[in-house]
């Protein structure tokens, strides 16, 4: 199978018109200053030289409001990207529901952008509205349907236990994003940072974020509705920088750098649970056959689930390799 790999590009806040009461780009990606085409280049070429010649490979503009930025900036960037047609198949960017123009299309389409992830975090306009977006869900309806219109893929991205949010209000936007049917979901549970209206509210006591054990149980919800109408989530949980982690400046929220794996491990145990419980096991041993690249969801981040079924039923967990 041909491996996919983005080369991501941050550019924290560049074109970003909102200073949502959760937002501190420049902690999460560890940059403090802006970024420049020459300095998208160097990422590049970094990755470039590390990267398979046969990997499917895109160049990705993370971190701000991309379409935010001139139309002189976006060609500037998208210039440096499209330079290295031959080894990088597409150029993919994030960026909010209600910066999707024509113009902004035209040159997307123009330099060979393959797909637009658009911020739509909340369908709840009251949650969009508490959060500070400046935006709501009819924008991103809007922005889907004309992004589709120039034959741009589509990817959205959601935020779970927003300020103003219940696990309630976040399935109600999962039914939403599937009823948009986009080509990719990434879903991030809301962590408080540190120097964010939003850590003023939590230490005030006005906001609580979920437990790291809540946001699993309900992103393992939504992932599973997900598969159920073949939607692809290509990310669960913060990707954060390493400094992110040791400077403190993580202060609250379900933040786990293996979430993702702990998502697919509690799909497993409920699977595992509901075969046990409908054929009656008790105790012994149980052996599932699984692919190599399975094993790890199935016993668990740090062998949890292994442990879980030995405490609760008595039952011994052992994976064994699929026969094709």
């Amino acid at each position: 199978m041909t491996k996919r790999y983005n080369i991501p590009i941050f550019i924290p806040h560049e074109g970003c018109p909102n200073d949502c009461v959760f937002c501190n780009q420049k902690k999460i990606t560890g940059l403090e200053t802006s970024v420049t085409p020459s300095m998208a280049a160097q990422v590049i070429e970094k990755h470039l030289n590390f990267l398979p010649d046969d990997a499917v490979i895109e160049a990705a503009f993370f971190g701000g409001s991309f379409t935010g930025l001139s139309l002189e900036k976006q060609e500037a960037f998208l210039q440096t990207a499209a330079a290295y047609h031959g080894r990088i198949a597409g150029i993919r960017m994030s960026t909010r529901p209600d910066y999707i123009s024509d113009d902004v299309l035209v040159l997307a389409k123009r330099y060979g952008v393959t797909m637009i992830e658009l911020g739509l975090q909340s369908a709840d306009d009251r949650v969009l509205q508490l959060n500070g977006r400046g935006h709501g869900f009819v924008d991103t309806k809007l922005a889907v349907e004309k992004i589709r219109a120039y034959g741009i893929g589509v990817g959205l991205q959601m935020m779970l236990g927003m300020y103003g949010s219940t696990p309630e209000k976040d399935m109600q936007t999962a039914t939403c994003v599937i009823g948009l049917s986009p080509d990719c979901v990434r879903i991030y549970p809301t962590v408080v940072l540190k120097d964010t209206r939003l850590e003023a509210l939590y230490r005030s006591g006005e906001y609580t974020p979920y437990t790291l054990e809540q946001a699993v149980g309900i992103t393992a919800d939504i992932l599973q509705c997900m598969r159920n109408f073949q939607i692809p989530v290509i990310r669960m949980g913060l990707h954060a920088s390493e400094e992110l982690q040791s400077t403190g400046d993580l202060v609250a929220g379900p933040f786990h750098p293996a979430f993702g794996e702990l998502v697919e491990s509690r799909l497993w145990r409920r699977k595992i649970e509901k075969e046990i419980l409908e054929k009656g096991i008790t105790k012994g041993e149980l052996i599932i056959a699984v692919r190599p690249d399975e094993v790890s969801k199935v016993v668990g981040h740090r062998k949890i689930n292994r442990q879980y079924f030995y405490e609760k039923y008595g039952i011994i967990l052992r994976c064994i390799q699929e026969q094709k």
